[in-house]
């Protein structure tokens, strides 16, 4: 079990470049048989790619408040872009 937690934290470092399609071939091979394989890290990533969609959304009908931008970025760990 701990050998699988330690794979999964090591994979979850590039769960954004995986959604985003910037991901190395290779890296993204080794991902996908993971998420296959582990019902937890597939729930983050269609988590993740779910948060995007909406955000993508409600972005494309009205501009979100960026302090509801600034908390959604913070909770999603992504600080980089908030205002």
């Amino acid at each position: 079990m701990e050998k699988n937690k330690n794979h999964c934290e090591e994979l979850i470092t590039s769960i954004s470049e995986y959604v985003d399609g910037s991901i190395n071939p290779q890296l993204c091979l080794e991902l996908e048989k993971h998420l296959s394989e582990c019902d937890n890290c597939r729930v983050v990533v269609n988590t993740l790619k779910k948060t995007i969609d909406i955000y993508r959304q409600q972005s494309a009908r009205e501009k979100m408040p960026s302090d509801v931008k600034n908390r959604l970025l913070a909770r999603l760990h992504l600080e980089d872009y908030r205002e």
